[in-house]
């Protein structure tokens, strides 16, 4: 009876700390719209691709399953120094199949402060809309027990006002990269998102808001040989009463990298502070990029999930559309 008291505690004290916040994933590097509008079309190449999926505390209750799609894409249509974005968002949690999708549009304006574009700056936005909606009739309420077991026919005794609720999405961003090498770079940047505290409550009150979030986030690739090199990145995230402090490494060993080809392995872990420690592991192909990583739980849940967390999978596809350049010439005439 203890062990179930710790489990049902742990659990609600687990979903208060969700619905105070967004969509996130552990691999915040492979979704780059989602972690900054400011990187939309901040890319070496004309098209990415993106998509992730989670699934986590199947252990505990019904999987909370989050999808996402994305394409950006630099200069558009011929123009300059413009990044253009979309990104779709599915998440459910729980037994009230609570869902929340999202639909962005995000735009950016990319500059590069040398002749050489090693050092770029990125200012970006996202508008876009959410639905969130979840269903009461799977769930079951105290006055629907009998004294000995529940009985679906017993009514309710609740209110629900509203099972459904639309707000728009704007959030803002700014990054700077610094390309240092064939292989090296450094990437930081900070976004603040949900800038209008939309509404979240289905009971119509005023009061339940979604609060102000502040993402800090940093990466950089360094070579330590021939074919080695290491990634540490950082991912830190305010939300009302709520942090985040998610530091790691990806080591990186580079297989072939000649004109055309290039291949490697990535391995890597992070620590997400009083909750979690997950693996990564991955490949690259030319301008493909795949990776799976897996939270091992390490929060109050423990005796509920037994350290069991969420599997994910991170992809990112790059298309380069190779333009050769045309040379006007003039063909000179042959003087005998």
């Amino acid at each position: 009876m203890r062990r179930i008291y710790t489990i049902c505690l742990s659990f609600l004290s687990l979903a208060g700390s969700i619905t105070a916040q967004d969509i996130h994933y552990s691999q915040f590097f492979n979704s780059p719209l989602n972690l900054n509008p400011s990187l939309s079309g901040m890319f070496t190449g004309d098209y990415r691709f993106a998509a992730n999926a989670r699934s986590q505390w199947a252990s505990v209750t019904i999987p909370y399953s989050t999808f996402s799609l994305s394409a950006d894409a630099q200069n558009p249509l011929g123009t300059k120094n413009l990044g253009v974005g979309f990104l779709f968002n599915h998440d459910q949690a729980g037994d009230s199949h609570f869902k929340t999708t999202q639909i962005n549009f995000s735009g950016s304006y990319i500059k590069s402060l040398d002749r050489d574009s090693t050092l770029i700056v990125s200012a970006g936005i996202t508008a876009g809309i959410t639905f969130r909606t979840l269903a009461y009739d799977p769930l079951r309420f105290d006055s629907q027990y009998d004294g000995f077991q529940y009985n679906s026919s017993l009514p309710t005794n609740e209110s629900f006002q509203r099972d459904s609720r639309v707000y728009p999405n704007f959030n803002v961003g700014g990054s700077v990269l610094k390309n240092r090498g064939k292989r090296e770079y450094i990437l930081a940047g900070i976004s603040l998102n949900n800038i209008q505290k939309p509404k979240q409550s289905f009971f119509n009150t005023s009061q339940i808001t979604l609060d102000r979030k502040i993402n800090i986030h940093g990466e950089g690739a360094i070579t330590l040989a021939d074919q080695w090199d290491v990634i540490p990145s950082i991912n830190i995230q305010f939300q009302g009463k709520y942090a985040e402090i998610v530091p790691g490494a990806t080591g990186r060993y580079v297989l072939k990298d000649e004109k055309g080809v290039y291949r490697a392995v990535n391995f890597g872990g992070w620590y997400r502070f009083k909750d979690a420690f997950y693996l990564l592991g991955g490949f690259e192909m030319d301008k493909m990029k795949v990776a799976i990583s897996y939270d091992i739980n390490l929060s109050d849940l423990i005796p509920a999930s037994q350290k069991r967390g969420a599997f994910e999978l991170g992809f990112i596809y790059i298309i380069d559309n190779y333009n050769p350049k045309r040379i006007m010439h003039r063909v000179c005439p042959n003087y005998l």
